[in-house]
């Protein structure tokens, strides 16, 4: 309890601070600090919250009936059935076709092949009656 009521107390102990880990530990932080290290430190939590956010968007669950699930993992609702024969595919081959010309392989061998500008024409009109 004596050593708390010698006034000088503070000032020994940094002084045995400034000799043991030197000046700079006992100084004021805000005492090198100016307007162009302000705009760094910005700079720099902006840099550091985006990266945050893009992880959090890539780990976000989201509640896809009744269960949950990664938000990267759901996938846009794809429609797979051939506008021609109307039947659904699970091809990987009728894949392209299915993007491309919206009908499976087989169709596009019979109706498209070689005619596909023309394919292509139709089926831009026929979206626009839908």
């Amino acid at each position: 309890m004596s050593k708390n009521k010698d006034p000088h107390y503070v000032v020994k102990i940094e002084k045995a601070i400034a000799e043991k880990y030197g000046h700079e530990a006992i100084q004021n932080p805000k005492s090198n600090w100016d307007d162009k290290k302000e705009k760094e430190y910005l700079e720099q939590i902006k840099k550091l919250a985006k990266k945050e956010n893009k992880i959090r968007e890539k780990t976000e669950k989201v509640d896809a009936g009744g269960f949950f699930i990664n938000r990267k993992l759901l996938i846009k609702k794809v429609e797979r059935t051939c506008s021609s024969c109307d039947v659904y595919s699970f091809s990987k081959q009728d894949d392209v076709y299915i993007a491309k010309y919206n009908c499976c392989y087989k169709c596009y061998v019979n109706y498209v092949e070689h005619r596909e500008e023309k394919w292509l024409s139709s089926q831009s009109s026929n979206k626009g009656e839908k």
